[in-house]
């Protein structure tokens, strides 16, 4: 069973989504029947069940965490991925807030310099928004390149 919640938040509507275990996604959108479609779309065989009480102390962590640059979002978490995509997330948490990397300086600093396309990808698919910072990842030149949420999220969130 997976637990969820909507709220709104300084980046639109937030879904929070968790299981007795973690955080398994958490997503911003414009549109709630949005953001239920992509959660139910990531997780077709699981239980979905509104929890907004049970779920209101991490929606207000992540509140605290967006609205104060020295707030650390320390949520349980409770994802999926491949050998790559951990050592990816796992370096981008290490970004400390303020600042930003290229996909090419986190595939150096994993150990695999020639993939930065392959860190990019796993930036596009990590399903917790913020708690894993791969906002905090730019291209070679500085640019914001993609971001699932939206690109002015991404610049806002670097801009906090």
């Amino acid at each position: 069973m997976i637990r969820y919640t909507l709220a709104a938040c300084d980046l639109g509507r937030v879904l929070l989504a968790a299981t007795e275990r973690g955080v398994c996604w958490l997503s911003f959108n414009d549109a709630d029947a949005r953001a239920l479609a992509a959660l139910r779309a990531e997780f077709p065989t699981s239980d979905l069940h509104c929890d907004d009480a049970g779920l209101a102390p991490s929606v207000a962590a992540l509140k605290n965490h967006l609205a104060d640059n020295s707030q650390t979002l320390d949520l349980p978490l409770d994802v999926h991925a491949t050998a790559f995509q951990q050592s990816v997330w796992d370096k981008l948490r290490q970004i400390p807030r303020g600042e930003t990397r290229t996909y090419q300086q986190v595939a150096i600093a994993i150990g695999k310099p020639t993939a930065a396309r392959a860190v990019a990808r796993a930036c596009a698919t990590n399903p917790v928004s913020v708690v894993i910072p791969c906002h905090r990842v730019v291209g070679t030149d500085g640019e914001l390149r993609g971001y699932r949420w939206g690109l002015w999220r991404k610049k806002s969130l670097l801009a906090a």
